[in-house]
């Protein structure tokens, strides 16, 4: 069977790799498995449902989900073997952005999972003309409930009008509209046809291990990443693909204890959540006392020192992998073949450390626009400090200033209402351009030096490459984010949000008194002088026109919620800035 579209696939799984428990989502404490063919029959009845309610292909539906889980895999196999457009839409953007996403799209019916994504969604429903419904996963007192849909399709006499449907499907037919978050402005519509997404999953394919000894029926996933963001969905297809089971973890909190209950075999990871596995780690290892943390340091000294990727060797080596890396492992449930990392820069020292503790991570690149994956490494091929060789079925061109650019079968097919800034995304000769600087080495292997536009100039002419020197300044405990400023000014200096919970406990253990709550730890003068040691030993490492020359500490965490980051936790750097304009001009004496 020949993949073409993305509804071939859940097919061409239930023909060649069936499973009792294909997706799994834990309601109320206690996990319920779907299988092959419950997912594909459960698909069909929302097909035929929708029919009935009048929808045609190309019309389009959003989706809305707290926290991935089945009924989004139902929905989005249902849409799309009837040609219907799916929006999936982050949970965690405003009202405002929703009104946007929604007349933009002219979205005819809404899928939500919760009341309070209802509440976002009824805020601005009458400034919606095109919004003739909405759906909740869960139980809502008053709420039109999924299951109507499903009632609706029921009868399965009519499902020769759903397989009429598919066959008319092209594989260059738009599939899904995707909303990129961005880190200024309203978001842009990203269309993805079947055949984009499909042939990343294709030609991801290759790049992902897997266990000679271990059955695609005994495989499992744990998924947390939002599914509406490409990298976690097209993961979701190519799992699929190879009939590994996919168990939605409940929440970023509850990770730990879904891990421990699943003990996958795969993840997929961002770097942030790779530093705060680390962090949490760290903590427990560093405050166990006495001997116990004489040996963590031991062996955490042992594998920083080591410079590339190999098996413990020597008796020290085995001795710490037995007492201390083992125990990393079992954090993750004991049976991880590997971490895949996307969205943003991984910090080699890091990526290093988690590899020589035996928890492999394979670290890619890619876009939205990009289906997303442009290249990734592999056990094959593999090179720490960069993103891999591109796939096969991927070209990649390095323009004249530096500029990643890349063309191929899963580069979209532009920006929706917007041929004008879909004419800017590509050079002349068709090539897509990523907004990444970086170089393809002499072993083919792709390094992402920085992203164009948040490269700036100081007033002397030099240009700073913000983000390597913040992937290098994050792997101080005291910092938990950092955003590099300085453009059009005489020197660089930085915004920091400290690590509260550790400014805290380093505090204690000091005997010094910084308060309890984030605006009194960013007032302590103790704390900052110990933050700007931190950066002065970084600055050694950097061109004298690159040093952080002041800092200041925000009294607030930068989240999600409050607007600071992107759903995949980048920095919104414009937000940030505006955000603590006060700061920010007190660094450079700036007249307020």
């Amino acid at each position: 069977m020949k993949i073409k579209r993305l509804f071939d696939i859940p097919h061409y799984a239930l023909k060649n790799l069936p499973k009792n428990d294909m997706f799994a989502t834990k309601y109320h404490g206690e996990w319920k498995k779907i299988s092959t063919f419950e997912f594909i029959n459960e698909a069909n009845k929302i097909s035929r449902g929708l029919i009935k309610l009048g929808i045609k292909p190309g019309d389009k539906i959003a989706i809305i989900t707290t926290n991935s889980r089945t009924e989004w895999a139902i929905m989005d196999l249902g849409l799309s073997q009837i040609g219907v457009v799916s929006v999936p839409v982050y949970p965690n953007i405003s009202s405002e952005d929703y009104e946007f996403i929604f007349n933009n799209a002219e979205i005819k019916y809404c899928f939500v999972s919760d009341k309070e994504l209802l509440g976002k969604v009824m805020k601005v429903k009458h400034h919606i003309s095109s919004l003739q419904g909405i759906f909740t996963f869960d139980k809502i007192a008053g709420a039109a409930h999924w299951r109507e849909i499903l009632d609706l399709g029921e009868d399965e006499s009519t499902q020769i009008e759903v397989e009429d449907i598919s066959n008319t499907i092209n594989p260059e037919d738009l599939a899904t509209l995707i909303y990129t978050s961005g880190t200024t402005g309203k978001p842009k519509g990203v269309m993805l046809s079947h055949e984009n997404i499909v042939s990343n999953v294709l030609g991801s394919l290759p790049r992902i291990p897997k266990k000679k000894s271990l059955d695609y029926k005994d495989t499992r996933v744990l998924s947390f990443l939002p599914i509406c963001h490409i990298f976690e969905r097209m993961l979701f297809y190519l799992f699929q693909y190879n009939g590994f089971s996919v168990y939605f973890a409940e929440s970023i909190d509850k990770m730990g204890e879904n891990v421990k209950e699943v003990k996958p075999h795969y993840m997929s990871v961002v770097p942030r959540l790779v530093e705060k596995v680390y962090d949490k780690i760290y903590f427990t290892g560093s405050s166990a006392g006495g001997l116990k943390s004489k040996i963590f340091f031991w062996a955490l000294n042992l594998i920083t020192k080591k410079t590339t990727v190999s098996k413990p060797s020597g008796l020290q080596e085995i001795i710490a992998d037995k007492l201390v890396f083992s125990k990393w492992r079992e954090g993750l449930g004991g049976e991880i073949i590997t971490l895949v990392s996307g969205s943003a820069a991984l910090s080699t020292r890091l990526n290093l450390m988690f590899q020589n503790a035996g928890i492999p991570i394979l670290e890619g690149y890619g876009l939205t626009e990009t289906s997303p994956v442009i290249s990734v490494n592999s056990f094959e091929k593999m090179k720490v400090g960069t993103v891999g060789p591109p796939l096969d079925n991927v070209s990649v061109k390095i323009q004249e200033d530096g500029e990643i650019t890349v063309k191929g079968p899963s580069i979209f097919k532009g920006y929706f209402q917007n041929e004008e800034l879909t004419k800017e995304a590509f050079t002349e000769d068709g090539y897509f351009k990523t907004g990444d600087i970086g170089h393809i080495d002499t072993d083919g292997f792709l390094q992402i030096t920085d992203r164009k536009k948040e490269m700036f100039k100081t007033s002397g002419g030099k240009y700073i490459a913000p983000q390597i020197i913040e992937n290098m300044v994050k792997a101080s405990k005291f910092i938990e984010q950092i955003m590099v400023v300085g453009d059009g000014e005489k020197m660089p200096c930085a915004l920091v949000q400290p690590d509260f919970e550790f400014a805290k406990s380093w505090a204690m253990r000091n005997n010094l008194t910084i308060g309890s709550t984030p605006e009194e730890i960013a007032q302590s003068p103790e704390l900052k002088a110990r933050i700007e040691k931190e950066i002065e030993g970084f600055n050694q490492n950097l061109g004298n026109w690159e040093r952080i020359k002041k800092i200041e500490l925000t009294p607030e965490v930068w989240s999600v919620d409050s607007g600071l980051l992107t759903p995949t936790l980048k920095l919104k750097r414009k937000a940030i800035k505006e955000n603590f304009m006060d700061l920010y001009n007190k660094m450079y004496d700036h007249q307020q």
